[in-house]
């Protein structure tokens, strides 16, 4: 488990981040997502060690992070550190031995990898031949041949294709099952949310929010339902229901909650709305809808 406690830092007189504090536990994959310049890339380079924060610091399993803890971390930047004329396997393997692995054993994780992201037929290509998707996925055996006991990806799904993003989704989930704590970046809001067990959203470097991806949803889509009937003028005008969108012959509606009310009857009013809609004919659909990520972002950032 990795505490990041109360950091804040300065470039001169500038703040980029403000008592940031959030966990990434074993097991889980942890989005860490905000907007350019929000703080994320200052708070890894914090994790890493690569810049000393101004206050705050960071706990790996209970204590202060040391230099050899982060030697068993896997780290993937934004900008790409692979040597454009050096083979893809012997790179791989390269790297895996700076981690402290023998040769033979390098080798054998480095084909495995490179098998496993789809690059076992260029393994002897030059790293500047691949595309840049295939240079990504370079990288990310890179990141993982010295099979790191924590693992931090910054944007690891730029420029690749769907099918290269789901070989990566599934090489990042194979991780955390094996129960490595993962912190990810990405501003592919939809792949955050098909992979995140766990949410950091942070803005203008602060911490926004934090918490299970599940948990904010339901927290964000409070009062939210979708329905399909033949005629809903009825429904819009009760005066404590709102559009808000339709898709195809579903309409999207929230309830709005009573502030007055000591707890939420939100699902009380929908199972009430229900029952109405029953009685007034067929009913193709009706559910509890979940926000998408992309909402959630826009509403606190």
């Amino acid at each position: 488990m990795l505490d990041v406690r109360g950091i804040s830092h300065w470039y001169g007189d500038r703040q980029v981040l403000r008592d940031v504090s959030f966990t990434v536990t074993g097991g889980h994959l942890t989005g860490f997502v905000g907007a350019n310049g929000a703080g994320k890339t200052t708070t890894m380079r914090a994790i890493l060690g690569l810049i000393r924060p101004t206050q705050g610091e960071v706990l790996f399993e209970g204590r202060p992070i040391t230099d050899t803890d982060r030697t068993r971390f896997g780290y993937m930047p934004e900008e790409r550190g692979l040597y454009p004329k050096m083979k893809v396997r012997e790179q791989v393997i390269y790297f895996a031995q700076l981690h402290g692995l023998d040769k033979v054993t390098a080798a054998k994780r480095a084909d495995e990898l490179l098998e496993r992201v789809g690059l076992g037929e260029r393994a002897n290509d030059n790293v500047e031949a691949l595309s840049l998707g295939n240079q990504q996925r370079a990288q990310i055996c890179v990141s993982l041949v010295h099979e790191p006991e924590f693992l931090i990806l910054d944007e690891p799904f730029s420029g690749l294709d769907p099918i290269a993003v789901d070989v990566v989704l599934g090489v990042l989930q194979e991780q955390a099952a094996r129960g490595v704590p993962v912190l990810f970046s990405s501003h592919q809001l939809d792949v955050v949310e098909r992979l995140s067990d766990e949410l950091v959203i942070i803005g203008d470097g602060e911490i926004k929010a934090t918490g299970s991806r599940v948990g904010l949803q339901e927290q964000h889509s409070r009062g939210l339902f979708r329905i399909a009937i033949d005629e809903d003028a009825w429904l819009l005008s009760r005066g404590d229901v709102t559009e808000v969108s339709r898709e195809g012959d579903d309409l999207l509606f929230r309830i709005d909650a009573d502030a007055d009310a000591d707890t939420d009857d939100t699902d009380a009013r929908g199972q009430e709305i229900l029952r109405e809609a029953v009685a007034r004919g067929p009913v193709r659909r009706f559910n509890h809808e979940l926000v998408r990520l992309s909402t959630i972002f826009k509403e606190i950032r």
